[in-house]
């Protein structure tokens, strides 16, 4: 006899999680509170739908806090996995120069959204949309607010794929977390991950500078660097090279609501030979010297004459220690709403090794809404395809 699995969430997790789960074995239904599936998934892929990322699996897992949590579900199915997965289901992808991956030109991510909607028709999965899970009744029931009214929901299995608390537009609101507490279920408080982050700029520069690209950088932090681009907005800085500091920024804006980074503005010349060109100047002016030798960008030379007095610009040792690290103060996250994904949400504590929750037998949790953090580049989304393709295979081999 089957037994019902009843999928709260119609994101990344969730699709990967039905697709994969046995329909001989159960009745599958995802209750999605939006008019269709996979909204948070379309929003992703704006700008170019980064689906993984082509790395070793070692060097892969260590991109996420606790690394130690998500090892199993990432070695279970890693990115090749994934992108042979995609393939057998119609969606071809490709490595680009910066070793993500993302489908061939011309697939768009409503055709991966379809390639995966015609997987859960095969698969016999059932989808009910404009359900807004409300908790559980006092037998322990689904509650769900359809078209106003509440419809309560008998299953055997429930697992919850609801999100994180950033981009509320597409369904990922947070609202679940206060029904979880109600069960005595510990949800640490959301904050923003992979999002701008505010540094008081100079009036001036920011005028000159704002939706202007620093490229062919990198950011240190916290003794770490990483290469990248930032984009410089009236409220701070946002890119790659910021968001993969996420974690450690959060950790020092929460100890002492500050955080330092600094910008290494030329990272393929050493501060030697960046010495030895401003010291060799000859008749040529700094600036000159900057543009032509140096090859530093008009972005780059007016953030550095920004923050350096007249003095210090002249000063050719300072200066250039100043173009290898160039500090910065940042005070505050952007908005948790306008924040690529967010951590906090049910502890890590509260699940065990098959994301089970401990307190509530047959109650699973994956993808956003468990507190976990990746940067940027494809981690997101292999993180909650591996968390749903690995709790797929332990109920297809564990529930009778």
């Amino acid at each position: 006899m089957q037994k019902s699995i009843a999928i709260i969430g119609g994101g990344s997790a969730a699709l990967m999680l039905a697709s994969h789960l046995d329909s001989n074995k159960f009745s599958v239904s995802i209750f999605e509170k939006n008019n269709a599936l996979g909204r948070k998934f379309l929003v992703a892929g704006d700008g170019g739908f980064n689906l993984t990322h082509s790395e070793k699996i070692e060097d892969f897992i260590l991109k996420y806090t606790p690394s130690s949590f998500l090892e199993d579900s990432l070695k279970q199915f890693p990115n090749v996995a994934l992108r042979h997965y995609l393939k057998e289901i119609g969606i071809e992808t490709y490595i680009g120069s910066s070793k993500r991956v993302f489908p061939l030109k011309g697939i768009k991510p409503i055709d991966v959204l379809n390639a995966f909607l015609n997987q859960l028709k095969k698969n016999k999965t059932q989808i009910f949309t404009k359900h807004i899970w409300k908790g559980w009744n006092n037998k322990n029931e689904l509650l769900f607010d359809y078209n106003n009214e509440l419809k309560i929901i008998k299953t055997d299995i429930v697992i919850f794929a609801m999100g994180g608390a950033s981009w509320s537009v597409t369904g990922s609101d947070g609202i679940w977390s206060k029904y979880f507490q109600s069960k005595g279920i510990k949800i640490n408080p959301f904050q923003a991950s992979n999002c701008a982050y505010q540094i008081n700029w100079n009036s001036e520069f920011i005028n000159f500078a704002e939706g202007k690209a620093l490229k062919n950088i990198a950011v240190l932090c916290d003794n770490k660097i990483k290469s990248g681009e930032l984009v410089f907005t009236r409220f701070g800085l946002e890119g790659g090279a910021i968001y993969a500091f996420s974690t450690e920024i959060r950790q020092q804006l929460n100890k002492t609501n500050s955080a330092e980074i600094a910008i290494d503005l030329k990272p393929s010349f050493s501060l030697e030979k960046i010495l030895k060109s401003i010291q060799n100047k000859g008749n040529k002016s700094i600036t000159k010297i900057l543009k032509d030798d140096i090859k530093l960008s008009a972005i780059a030379l007016e953030l550095l004459k920004s923050k350096l007095s007249k003095a210090e610009f002249k000063n050719s040792e300072l200066l250039s220690k100043k173009i290898k690290s160039l500090p910065f103060q940042i005070i505050d996250f952007a908005p948790i709403d306008e924040a690529i994904s967010t951590v906090g949400g049910v502890s890590l504590t509260e699940l065990d090794d098959n994301f089970q929750l401990k307190k509530h037998p047959n109650n699973y949790a994956v993808g956003e809404m468990l507190d976990w953090d990746a940067p940027t580049g494809g981690y997101l989304l292999q993180a909650c395809f591996s968390m749903g393709y690995g709790l797929a295979k332990h109920l297809n081999t564990t529930i009778l």
